[in-house]
């Protein structure tokens, strides 16, 4: 019987309990396995009871409109450029799936009236004619699986990874539904997925550890009480913004329990004076999670072997994803996301998995279902994009290559142990030995003097990464081009970076503030993410420097109206048309303000300049024969095309033993014949830059492209 929940009080400290607990009891208690029931070998991984059925997955591209739905719609993914959207704080199209939570009055998000769950699947279709008209063709978005935590609107908290959270989801808008209004209008969806942990309440379909509690004169309050058949449903909240959980904690100690003196009181107590005790919060070190399913330390040396067998916090359980059954857990679950027609994913915490896991398991599996689904050809031109984060100004991650970002594009040089146990610990004490010095190097981003040359990829490990070094360095554009390019040697093949300045996790150099060095600055690194080698990626708003210079997250400890992280849709009320990408036919209310403003005006033309040339695009480079702050040649050939460019951003440059011809700058359409090899460009100003492009036999340039604005003229 599902009888609304009684509380005497609920107090804003109910998230910070959950941490004050977990660092008392482990401090208390010895790591060991622990109890509660597995999903029998039968059993289909996350086929739980009254289990709802997801949605799905999106996939669309910058070329054609008519893909049939749950069918990826293909394409070199470099030819794209990717809007990264937070779903639940874009844009709200339906009112009736949001949500505050348990932390909506603590957090400060009750003044605003803004709720941490208020953008939805809905409110993203709405406004995509929004991001088409930036004259963006892919879209990343953050996790949709169900999450269950006290603060997970961020969809980083997975709890049933075989469910499309319900907030996200509406009546006429599921997840699929998302993907194919976004196939019509010629859209890809990048997925973010998460491999390495789930919610601190473990993984439904998997496992789920029970706590201790205590419906007591202290803790009546907090528990409710076990319904049978009742599952937590994130949409019915209490008064007080709290789901149903009475599936968590016993008052009895379970048969299989490993958590020692189960339910014995300690010597702390909670912020209330409430007495706390032992086995009442989910952490690594309790026993309440078996070894086999999850990891059982806490990080300690964030580029040492444990940054991938220890928990990066209580509200990530870390999966053993050196265990079989874990693995297809995981595989299963991200296949039905393939099934629906994803573009790619983007992959979250991919340094915490070690590399030899990914190129046995993980990427072999994604690949094998797009294999099946597509066929070999098609099936390469599935994104996948690995966060292997490292937050230093290195070549190399602090020394350490199995933490640094290039070497999970490589497959591995040797044959480990059977053992996957056995192989991660092998594979990272032989790559340690060998060091920096003897890591694989590749020539894939570069040119032979002026001329294009097939990349050899026969090594590539399957995951294309975040740029880190470009990322670290964005604090100008000269840094980002001067340092940032370092690491292209080293990874598998650069020109298929994902670039960006800022996110919805750090601003450059770590900062934990979006980027806020000013309208010329913005302009000056898009010019530059447009043109280089990579895949140029835009956090929500920075088009209008939304947030500049607010810190991107603070957790509930603050208003998510004053973060990084903040709600969009007040700046894309009202309607417009799209006639194309980077084409408004027409803008009425708020909306139309935005397109008006400066950046968005530069970012629709240089996304209209990468698209008509290929070099742009695809094109490997070089600085040879060029003088010049940020000056740089790119050239792509295959059997129907051979685009040559000549690209100089903000200062002048001369360029010098070029193949004479007809040069065309597809900025101010200005023609030049070279007759001797060299060019000279006057400074275009900051921000500005000049594309000159060749006319070759395969391909001529493309003139003019686009009409001149507050930068681009």
């Amino acid at each position: 019987m599902n009888t609304p929940r009684t509380r005497r009080h609920r107090r804003w400290w109910v998230a910070a309990l959950g941490l004050v607990v977990a660092a008392l009891i482990g401090a208390l208690l010895p790591a060991q396995s622990s109890g509660v029931t597995p999903r029998t070998q039968s059993q289909t991984p996350g086929q739980t009871p009254g289990q709802a059925q997801s949605g799905t997955t999106s996939a669309a591209g910058a070329r054609s409109a008519a893909a049939e739905p749950a069918s990826m719609l293909g394409g070199d993914p470099r030819e794209d450029s990717i809007y990264f959207v937070m779903t639940a704080r874009f844009y709200d199209g339906d009112s009736s799936n949001n949500r505050g939570g348990s932390q909506h009055e603590r957090s400060g998000n009750a003044e605003y009236d803004d709720p941490m769950f208020r953008g939805d699947f809905q409110g993203l279709a709405d406004k995509l004619d929004y991001i088409k008209g930036l004259g963006f063709s892919a879209v990343w978005i953050t996790p949709v699986v169900l999450n269950r935590s006290d603060y997970d609107f961020h969809g980083y908290h997975g709890y049933d990874f075989y469910e499309v959270d319900p907030r996200l989801e509406s009546d006429g808008t599921s997840y699929q539904e998302l993907i194919d209004t976004a196939h019509e209008k010629g859209l890809k969806i990048y997925q973010d997925v998460v491999y390495n942990h789930s919610s601190r309440w473990g993984a439904r379909g998997l496992y789920e550890p029970t706590v201790f509690g205590v419906q007591d004169e202290q803790w009546d309050w907090f528990y409710d009480t076990p319904e049978e058949g009742r599952d937590y449903d994130p949409l019915e909240e209490d008064e007080n913004g709290l789901p149903y959980n009475g599936d968590v904690w016993s008052h009895e100690e379970p048969a299989d329990n490993e958590c020692p003196n189960w339910g014995e009181p300690t010597d702390h107590t909670s912020p209330e004076g409430y007495r706390i005790y032992n086995c009442q919060w989910p952490n690594p070190t309790t026993g309440l999670f078996p070894a086999n399913y999850y990891h059982q330390c806490w990080i300690g040396n964030w580029e040492g072997e444990d940054s991938r067998s220890c928990w990066l916090h209580d509200d990530l359980a870390d999966f053993n994803t050196e265990d079989a059954e874990v693995q297809e857990y995981l595989i299963d679950a991200y296949n039905r996301f393939i099934d629906m027609g994803v573009d790619g994913f983007r992959v979250d915490t991919a340094v915490h998995i070690p590399r030899i896991i990914w190129t046995r398991h993980f990427l072999p599996a994604i690949e094998a279902r797009l294999v099946e689904k597509y066929g070999e050809e098609k099936a390469q031109d599935f994104y996948v994009f690995g966060e292997v984060a490292a937050f230093v100004n290195d070549k190399w991650n602090r020394g350490s290559v199995n933490h640094s970002a290039q070497f999970f594009t490589w497959q591995p040089r040797q044959e480990y142990s059977a053992d996957d146990a056995e192989a991660v610990l092998e594979e990272y004490e032989h790559e340690n030995g060998i060091g920096t010095a003897g890591q694989p190097t590749s020539d894939n981003a570069f040119l032979d003097g002026n001329s294009y040359h097939q990349p050899d990829r026969s090594r590539f490990s399957g995951m294309n990464i975040i740029d880190m070094r470009m990322h670290m360095n964005f604090g100008s554009a000269q840094n980002a081009f001067h340092n940032g390019r370092d690491s292209d040697d080293s990874t598998n093949d650069a020109t298929y970076n994902t670039v960006y300045v800022d996110s919805h996790d750090y601003g450059p150099n770590k900062s934990e503030e979006r980027y806020a060095e000013g309208t010329d600055a913005w302009a000056e690194n898009m010019a530059l993410m447009w043109t280089f080698r990579g895949i140029p990626t835009l956090y929500y708003g920075s088009e209008i420097e939304f947030q500049a210079g607010q810190r991107i997250d603070c957790g509930p400890t603050c208003p998510l109206a004053t973060t990084g992280r903040a709600y969009y849709g007040d700046h894309l009320e009202g309607e417009l048309t799209v006639s194309d990408y980077s084409r408004v036919e027409s803008a009425s209310g708020p909306i139309a303000e935005t397109l008006q403003q400066p950046l968005v005006q530069h970012l629709q033309r240089l996304n209209e300049i990468r698209r008509a040339v290929p070099a742009l695009q695809k094109g490997q480079y070089s600085l040879e024969g060029i003088e010049g702050e940020m000056a740089f040649k790119r050239r792509y050939t295959d059997a129907e095309t051979d685009s040559f460019a000549l690209v100089t951003i903000t200062h002048g440059a001369s360029f010098t033993g070029i193949p004479d011809g007809t040069y065309t700058d597809a900025v101010s359409g200005e023609r030049v014949e070279v007759t001797d090899g060299t060019l000279s460009v006057a400074a275009p100003g900051k921000g500005n830059l000049a594309v000159y492009v060749l006319d070759t036999d395969l391909t001529e340039a493309p003139g003019q492209v686009g009409s001149a604005g507050p930068y681009l003229h």
